[in-house]
């Protein structure tokens, strides 16, 4: 069985144009980056953003993208903006649709969590069930708007949609009736929906899928309440899938070495690897180590090399061998964490919900390379580009440059 990771596109140099990166997989390249920062230190610019949002910045052509929900009243506007990377200085601002009555969502969540995708000119911007649509990088230009992904929402929306092949696969698991489905990027029909073949006890989730090619054939994984599922990206046929008990499933799975790796639980968290491929259900055959000690319930994993990392939504860092799941190092980092860890600068970067960063250095033994600090709420995950980094908080997005 043959096994390939995807790229959404071929890039420009430096371009950061989804969640976690070119690749989906947490990895920074290109030139380095400050190691050391604060509100006031290798601060190239910073801008204040209205309203509320935790979607990670994107950036592409020299423009930053994010989304946010900003209150009216009862109801809110939710907008996408873009940013001059070299100024920070709003290039253009855009309602993508009003609300009247604000839905409830956890006290963790936004109304503008999922993160953004720009390929070829387009932003495309996602707010769970309240819609999807195509925008115009350069000015903002609404090219599409799809609102028949409703599902009733359980504390909001939170996966993000990945792009391959020109559709845009998003996870739709509310409270009743979950289903995954993919939209068409050029005209913002939806292609398929597929019900989820699993009647989970509680059945909301927020996940984030990822993209493999599996003989020949790009299938999307998307992790869900009670199981992950593999679905044909074409037809939206459920190829195979993996039963393991949970709910609330938020990561981004991690994908390597043939394995899938990623979480099913938010309350009791368990990191499962499974072997890529196969028909039905694979529960049996393919789960190759499983692990709870440590497991995440929010940050997605991060895969580097022969190594995992990843870090427990009550500031529990762990670092084990990928392929069998044996433990190197587990160290407790201060804080809480929602924002997923990055490789950057050859070093793992680990941001708590209270701004506070800890650079650990890669590899089995545990070394902390530093810590720096940023006033403010910090559950976005920090992107990187062109030798800068950027972090959103929850006032304002920072760009970071020597």
């Amino acid at each position: 069985m043959m096994f390939e990771i995807l790229t959404i596109c071929a890039l420009c140099a430096g371009d950061w144009p989804q969640f976690r990166g070119p690749n989906s997989d947490g990895h920074a390249v290109g030139p380095a980056t400050p190691m050391e920062w604060s509100d006031t230190k290798n601060v190239a610019w910073k801008t204040n953003i209205p309203g509320l949002g935790w979607s990670s910045p994107v950036i592409v052509d020299g423009k930053v993208f994010l989304t946010t929900a900003v209150p009216q009243g009862e109801g809110m506007s939710l907008r996408a903006m873009a940013l001059d990377a070299n100024s920070g200085k709003v290039v253009w601002d855009r309602e993508i649709r009003a609300i009247d009555k604000a839905p409830s969502i956890h006290n963790k969540n936004s109304h503008a969590s999922p993160t953004p995708i720009v390929h070829d000119g387009a932003v495309f911007v996602h707010f769970g069930p309240l819609g999807t649509a195509r925008l115009d990088a350069n000015d903002g230009t609404i090219k599409w708007q799809c609102t028949e992904l409703v599902y009733p929402p359980q504390h909001g929306g939170g996966g993000s949609p990945v792009l391959h092949d020109g559709k845009l696969a998003i996870v739709c698991d509310g409270s009743s009736d979950p289903f995954v489905a993919a939209v068409d990027a050029e005209t913002g029909k939806v292609v398929w929906k597929t019900p989820r073949s699993v009647d989970a006890r509680i059945k909301f989730s927020f996940a984030t899928a990822a993209v493999a090619m599996i003989d020949g054939k790009p299938q999307v994984l998307a992790p869900g309440s009670d199981h992950l599922a593999a679905y044909d990206l074409s037809s939206g046929a459920e190829q195979w899938r993996v039963l393991a008990t949970g709910w609330s499933v938020v990561p981004q799975p991690a994908l390597g070495h043939g394995l899938v790796f990623y979480n099913h639980d938010y309350d009791n968290p368990e990191l499962l690897a499974v072997k890529l491929g196969g028909s039905g259900d694979v529960t049996d055959s393919n789960i190759v180590w499983r692990m709870k000690v440590g497991a995440p319930s929010t940050p997605s994993p991060l895969l580097v090399d022969d190594e995992l990392y990843f870090v427990a939504d009550k500031g529990v860092a762990s670092c084990v061998n990928a392929k069998t799941g044996e433990r190197h190092w587990m160290k407790r980092l201060g804080g809480n964490f929602s924002a997923s860890p990055i490789y950057a600068n050859g070093k793992i970067l680990f941001l708590n919900e209270i701004g506070l960063a800890t650079w650990v250095e890669r590899g089995p033994e545990f070394k902390v390379a530093g810590e720096n600090e940023l006033p403010g709420r910090t559950l976005a995950t920090p992107a990187f580009s062109n030798g800068a980094m950027y972090v959103r908080t929850d006032e304002t997005i920072y760009k970071f440059a020597y």
